[in-house]
């Protein structure tokens, strides 16, 4: 069962060392190990943006789980996203279905995620996130990452009602019982962690976004499982094949490189299940 409501949000990494804002406690309770759903655009966005946090989860015998928003089921890249899943110990994958923004016959008959009704794409959510029960979901920044595309953007606004919408039994009554997570947080880079990613990344021909380190809420430190969150990465062998994609600028790159790139994962704190008391809206007396 969550934890009451009023206890603080769980953290990703499992302890409270890296919140900011926050004392130390140590990781000794059931709830130290939040269950984690993690809801993104496209096959290997979950490997490259949490895939220590999902590696770490199901190492200490938390459940996890990923929604993909984009691609068919039956294309190849589920098949490269249900063996990075394998390898973090994720679960099956848990495809929408929408077609890329970008690519239109990546689901072919489909709409493009980022055309779709908002409202449609987190009925979709709510359905995932009653069925899995996560204390913990993850999805995009409100930039859509470094990039900045479309369908991480749309991910992140259809998450964030998803969020809200899950635990209320008069919001999509068709997608199961009611469950409120306990947080939601979205993955995200600060201005200073993103020297090196950012010069590759420019160097193709791709913007960068980033945010102000304070709106970092915690930063997990994932290097040892490195190994494993790489071997996730480059699951997705389509996109390690070309030229301009993340997954294939850092197959590329010296080990050493790569590792400093991929061996912290950011996270800012989007929101928490709703709590009593704590009132700031009425006028003092």
């Amino acid at each position: 069962m969550p934890p009451p409501a009023g206890s603080p949000a769980p953290t990703i990494s499992g302890d409270r060392v890296h919140q900011k804002g926050s004392l130390p406690v140590p990781a000794s309770t059931s709830a130290s190990r939040p269950s984690l759903l993690g809801v993104f655009g496209h096959p290997d966005d979950e490997s490259l943006l949490a895939g220590g946090v999902l590696a770490l989860r199901a190492a200490a015998g938390a459940a996890t789980a990923v929604v993909t928003a984009t691609w068919a089921p039956d294309s190849h890249r589920a098949g490269e996203l249900a063996d990075a899943l394998d390898i973090l110990g994720a679960g099956r994958p848990r495809m929408l279905g929408f077609a890329d923004a970008r690519i239109p016959d990546s689901a072919p008959g489909r709409a493009r995620l980022c055309d779709a009704p908002l409202e449609e794409v987190a009925g979709l959510i709510v359905e995932h996130i009653r069925a899995v029960r996560p204390q913990v979901v993850v999805t995009h920044d409100a930039y859509g990452q470094l990039t900045g595309h479309p369908d991480h953007r749309r991910t992140h606004q259809a998450t964030l009602l998803a969020f809200h919408a899950a635990g209320l039994e008069h919001l999509y009554p068709q997608a199961g019982a009611p469950w409120q997570p306990d947080a939601l947080y979205a993955a995200t880079h600060p201005h200073s962690g993103v020297d090196e990613l950012g010069a590759l990344l420019t160097r193709v021909g791709k913007k960068v976004l980033s945010v102000p380190d304070g709106h970092v809420t915690e930063t997990v430190d994932v290097s040892g499982c490195v190994d494993q969150k790489l071997a996730a990465i480059l699951a997705h062998r389509s996109e390690a094949a070309r030229e301009r994609s993340l997954p294939g600028i850092l197959s590329r790159l010296p080990a050493a490189e790569r590792e400093s790139i991929i061996a912290a994962e950011n996270f800012a704190l989007l929101g928490r299940r709703p709590a009593p008391g704590g009132a700031v809206l009425q006028p003092s007396r």
